[in-house]
């Protein structure tokens, strides 16, 4: 990972006084620098949105603010953000969840905030902030790894990969930023360990700041005031530099603050990445990195001898003795298995580990200072580390965590053990909202009938501040709403007919509408089942079919929908959310299931049995909620400009039969709505024109 502290960070001076209130006000104000000067719509809901965060960021205190589609949150956190960063040499961390935000934040809001503050003797002094997007260590090429990999290519790499390493040798003198994703066809994995970032052997006492890549992106992050980064690797970094804050100020960097956007998905996120995950696979590489016993290779093969070679065979044997064991044992008739108790497994990987661990150290001992010896010592931690986790694993000693096991991979051979927090709250808190710096969380999908307790609960903010604007779209005039009232409620008995009805229902809306459709779903088999109908027939009739899972990624999918036009795109669980096709190319949402997630996965059965014996009930306080909220998401993919029009489809008629259906419905930006029957819609169902 991105190493984040440097040896000769010192406590800051103390901050000059931040201009952000003032400056937001005279920006965002109607009449104010934003409406007169650059003729962009004021916007009562982004100037309340701007005020508030401005306020929170001076006040160093936390911020949970829901801005409904529309309001224009990225320019209400960006500039009074960038303001104080730069009036008091402080460092914007910037979050969020999906790559189309994080590359609409750098290429779009950033511009626009520079072309803002140049417009303005006023904001002058902040059109040369300077930003960068923080990546993960490991997508760096590091030249002085790669030197040493073309030095020892005999001893790391059998023939065939010596083209591979020639590849990227070639690639390296003409690339501008060193990221993998720039090498084309991407490079082989068994290559690029040795030569990546991820490594004590990349650092500024060995790399020439001017030639390593990565030296040099570290040196723009120290100097940017804002900082682009993704959920993932945030909770990552903070899990890796938790140890090293102590008592000081900030969250990633000294005395920095941080806006968490799509902050909805925190709470997920957070809880994969605060607990533990060693995979079969991750075991195999970590082991075979140090000597490969098929090619005779590795590091092991250059720094050891036979007794250090024969100690990572031994702990290869072990790992496919212990993996397979639980392979083939607990996960034979089921992919996901949760663990109760300790003993599930005996430590056959203890000991190999242990001994492979002083031996590894021994030979660091004997080398001098350099790359190499810290590459060694590097590995020794690593399999420390591993040896650790494994230990907690099988003790399954932590009440506050649940632990589990699942198979993966495309021949489901990968099995990986896994644990998570129960209540990820306290460690959301602990990491974030007591570090004595503002965090900002900000999505258009925080509250539940305009209230944002449950979420504050979520991620243990029950005394920060929490506001709510609503998106200032014309809902009235620019949605309508149709429910479909005879489609059989979901049962294993009426599975059947309510395929059958799906697919009717499906077929008429989606065909009645000229522009796209975008059809989510909650269950992949009943997309495929669907699709087998219907796909052929909606190419027959001129319409584009698209489905998740064939051979586009999301971020295809959807650009394939917006060129369309009139295209029908079917999507799961993941389309719920971030997909944004403004226009006509997206004229139609239709929910075929309202989106239940059963708690049979280990950690939501974990979370509702913490539940029931704190007396609570886990459909109202977990399953209930987070349907709603994802309902939200799904409703919110209709409308994503001012001149957006279109019709939302709701093919469960739950939301009518059941007491909770009256929650979704409340959800809905647009109240009325109209119910839909097979015999009825020909005449009700008007699309827009």
């Amino acid at each position: 990972m991105i190493g984040i502290r440097d040896d000769n960070d010192s406590a800051p001076p103390a901050p000059p006084v931040s201009h952000a209130p003032e400056l937001a006000a005279r920006i965002f104000a109607e009449g104010g620098w934003l409406h007169s000067g650059l003729s962009l719509e004021h916007r009562p809901e982004q100037e309340q949105m701007a005020r508030t965060v401005a306020s929170a960021m001076t006040a160093d205190e936390p911020l949970l603010f829901e801005a409904g589609t529309g309001v224009g949150k990225s320019l209400a956190y960006l500039l009074p953000g960038i303001i104080h960063a730069v009036d008091q040499a402080r460092q914007l961390i910037v979050s969020t969840h999906t790559i189309s935000l994080q590359e609409q934040v750098n290429t779009k809001d950033l511009p626009l905030c520079r072309r803002i503050f140049q417009s303005r003797p006023e904001l002058k002094p902040y059109a040369d902030f300077k930003s960068a997007v923080l990546v993960g260590k490991s997508n760096y090429l590091c030249t002085t790894r790669l030197a040493a990999a073309l030095r020892d290519r005999q001893e790391l790499f059998a023939s065939p990969e010596h083209t591979e390493l020639q590849r990227i040798v070639t690639w390296a003198a003409t690339t501008a930023d060193g990221l993998r994703h720039e090498l084309s066809p991407a490079p082989s994995p068994d290559v690029w360990e040795w030569v990546s970032a991820d490594s004590s052997a990349c650092s500024r006492k060995h790399c020439d700041s001017e030639r390593c890549f990565y030296q040099r992106a570290r040196a723009r992050i120290r100097q940017a005031n804002v900082i682009i980064v993704n959920h993932s690797l945030l909770f990552a970094l903070i899990n890796a530099v938790a140890a090293d804050k102590g008592d000081s100020r900030g969250v990633l960097f000294p005395d920095d603050f941080v806006v968490l956007d799509e902050a909805h998905t925190v709470p997920e996120v957070a809880t994969d990445h605060f607990g533990l995950r060693l995979s079969s696979y991750g075991t195999d590489r970590m082991l075979r990195y140090l000597y490969s016993p098929k090619t005779r290779r590795g590091l092991l093969a250059k720094h050891g001898g036979p007794v250090e070679q024969q100690l990572v065979v031994d702990a290869i044997d072990a790992a496919e003795q212990f993996f397979g064991f639980l392979r083939d044992r607990l996960l034979d008739k089921q992919p996901i298995v949760r663990i109760r108790e300790e003993g599930s497994c005996e430590p056959w990987l203890d000991g190999p580990l242990l001994a492979l661990i002083k031996a590894v150290s021994m030979r660091a001992d004997k080398l001098d200072e350099g790359p190499a010896r810290d590459e060694l010592i590097d590995q020794r931690d690593r399999l420390k580390t591993y040896q650790t986790g494994l230990r907690q694993w099988l003790a399954v000693a932590d009440p506050k965590f649940v632990y589990w096991i699942e198979r993966s991979g495309r021949r489901n051979t990968v099995v990986t053990l896994r644990t998570a927090p129960i209540d990820v709250a306290p460690y959301i808190r602990e990491e974030l909202l007591q570090r004595g710096t503002s965090v900002l969380f900000t999505s258009a999908t925080l509250a539940i009938g305009g209230r944002i307790e449950a979420f504050q609960q979520r991620v243990g903010a029950e005394n920060a501040r929490a506001a709510v604007v609503q998106s200032p779209f014309d809902y009235q005039r620019n949605m309508r709403v149709y429910v479909a009232a005879d489609i059989p409620l979901p049962s294993p008995q009426g599975a059947r007919l309510a395929i059958e009805a799906l697919i009717d229902y499906i077929r008429f809306c989606a065909l009645r509408v000229s522009g796209g459709s975008l059809v989510l779903f909650t269950s992949y088999k009943d997309m495929q089942q669907v699709a087998d109908v219907l796909g052929s027939e909606f190419e027959s009739e001129g319409r584009p079919f698209f489905m998740q899972g064939l051979d586009f990624s999301r971020t295809e999918l959807t650009r394939k929908l917006q060129d369309a036009g009139n295209g029908i795109l079917f999507g799961t669980d993941s389309f719920w959310a971030g997909v944004d096709v403004p226009g006509p190319s997206l004229s139609q949402v239709i929910i075929t299931r309202l989106p239940f997630d059963p708690p049979t996965h280990p950690v939501a059965e974990a979370k509702s049995d913490w539940i029931r014996e704190r007396g609570g009930s886990p459909f109202n306080e977990l399953t209930l909620p987070d349907a709603l909220i994802k309902f939200r998401q799904g409703v919110g993919r209709l409308i994503r400009s001012a001149t957006d029009r279109g019709l939302i489809t709701i093919l469960d008629s739950r939301v009518l039969a059941k007491t909770y259906g009256q929650l979704f419905l409340d959800t809905l930006p647009q109240p009325q709505f109209t119910k839909l029957t097979r015999e009825s819609r020909g005449e009700h169902f008007h699309p827009f024109r």
